[in-house]
């Protein structure tokens, strides 16, 4: 006896004929060709009605791409990391950071003396 009951057997969800009658008819397309520093050509589809945009990253290598050919638009500078010391030494001059390391080298001596403990 074959197996019983199951009339799906060996399908999956959303298996199965889908067609424009089941979803729908597509709405009209139009290309538009996106252009980046790198001279890659993206041709993408997008709606007619569809605003589309005046840049798109490039699929192939990440940078902004537009749709003028002779002009794409440059890759964006990238700001080396800067650690907490660089931005400390941004807002403080020298003599403004040795008079607050002097400050706190005299609160630790007075504390020192005076027995507290310091954690």
């Amino acid at each position: 006896m074959a197996g019983a009951g199951n009339a799906i057997r060996g399908s999956r969800v959303g298996a199965g004929p889908m067609g424009e009658a089941e979803r729908g008819e597509a709405a009209p397309r139009k290309q538009v060709t996106f252009h980046c520093s790198q001279q890659h050509q993206s041709v993408l589809a997008f709606a007619r009605e569809a605003v589309v945009p005046e840049s798109w990253d490039c699929p192939k290598c990440g940078l902004p791409a537009s749709m003028d050919e002779l002009n794409p638009p440059p890759a964006p500078r990238i700001e080396p990391y800067k650690t907490h010391l660089a931005y400390v030494k941004e807002r403080r001059s020298d003599t403004e950071a040795e008079d607050i390391l002097q400050e706190a080298i005299q609160l630790l001596r007075s504390r020192r003396k005076s027995g507290e403990i310091i954690f």
